[in-house]
């Protein structure tokens, strides 16, 4: 993908255009391979331990203002589960979350991409401090590693479920869904971004996706959490300019567009959403949809009134889906005796 000229932080830049600096700066080719290897295979974070490149060179970029770009831990919590959440620092005194959540075959990553956020979901801790900014490609990728050091081992899956809306931030998240799957080697069918829906960007997202990744084989998980516009909007503001069915319509386009299915993400609120006509309604929404819904207890938030869901209101959620031919699954809950839903170790720490 092209890149920003004055953009001088290297997580991102790709094999090609690391040997093109290399001899831009008088030097070989080959050291452009030397420093890609040493950025993404041994995860370096500072151009002076580079040694494998010569000391001239590296003085040099330094010079010219070139970084690496990782940003730096400042909190870590681990819960009983094994989940460990990260709240890393930006080069201006921002801070973000990332949190690695480890299974027997598999260790995903659940990566922000905003500081904050716009949408101002009421069962979501990111937004109650609203947005300050969105990140750059560097500051996405960056959060690979930190999961990586704080596990010992390579995520293997990676999902854009963190702090902000991807979809306000479009043109870093497809540079770096390109560098997770090009360079870092993780595959797109194990890449998921989630999105709550932002008016005129879904086919607009499938259309630059085309074009920047050459197939788009990600998934797509639609946060609805709602099956009608009244309960939605009551949940999720942006929904008020974004009614449900003009919503669904664009779920169609995108599908066209990419032949993808779209996983539509369901938080289940005690005696909220979560009601045996709310299941009916859900499977009328998406029926004969290409489409999968994934069910999410309530992660609880401290000051917020809303409840986690019984286990039998959760398995007849789910039984009403399945008797109507709905592809349902649930989701664990991961990280609860340590804060682990988004945004809510930032805001400890603000």
């Amino acid at each position: 993908m092209e890149r920003n000229a004055k953009n001088l932080e290297l997580l991102g830049f790709n094999l090609s255009q690391l040997e093109a600096l290399a001899i831009e700066n008088g030097e070989q080719a080959f050291r452009g391979r030397q420093l890609y290897q040493w950025l993404y295979e041994k995860g370096i974070c500072n151009l002076e331990d580079i040694t494998v490149l010569p000391k001239s060179w590296r003085g040099l970029l330094i010079e010219q203002g070139f970084t690496v770009g990782c940003l730096n831990e400042i909190n870590r919590s681990k819960s009983i589960d094994q989940t460990i959440k990260l709240l890393l620092s930006t080069n201006d005194g921002e801070t973000i979350e990332t949190v690695g959540i480890p299974s027997r075959n598999r260790l995903t990553i659940c990566i922000s991409s905003q500081i904050g956020c716009s949408m101002g979901c009421q069962f979501c801790a990111t937004g109650k401090d609203g947005l300050r900014r969105s990140l750059r490609v560097n500051e996405i990728i960056s959060q690979f590693f930190a999961i990586k050091e704080a596990f010992g081992r390579r995520p293997s899956h990676v999902v854009f479920m963190g702090m902000g809306e991807p979809l306000l931030n479009i043109e870093p998240v497809l540079s770096a869904i390109y560098c997770l799957n090009k360079d870092l080697g993780i595959g797109q069918r194990r890449i998921t971004l989630s999105t709550v829906g932002v008016r005129n960007t879904l086919p607009k997202l499938a259309e630059m996706a085309l074009k920047h990744l050459g197939s788009v084989q990600f998934t797509l998980a639609l946060s609805l959490h709602a099956p009608n516009q009244n309960l939605r909007e009551s949940l999720i503001p942006s929904a008020k300019n974004y009614p449900l069915n003009i919503l669904m319509e664009d779920c169609r386009h995108y599908i066209d567009i990419t032949g993808r299915r779209v996983s539509f993400e369901y938080i289940l609120l005690g005696h909220l959403n979560d009601h045996n006509e709310h299941a009916e309604e859900l499977a009328d929404l998406v029926g004969g949809f290409q489409s999968h819904v994934n069910l999410i207890a309530y992660n609880p938030i401290d000051g917020e009134e809303f409840q986690r869901p019984s286990f039998k209101r959760i398995q007849n959620f789910m039984n009403i889906l399945e008797r109507r031919g709905i592809a349902v699954s649930l989701r664990s809950s991961r990280g609860l005796d340590k804060n682990a839903a988004c945004g809510q170790l930032r805001r400890i720490h603000l």
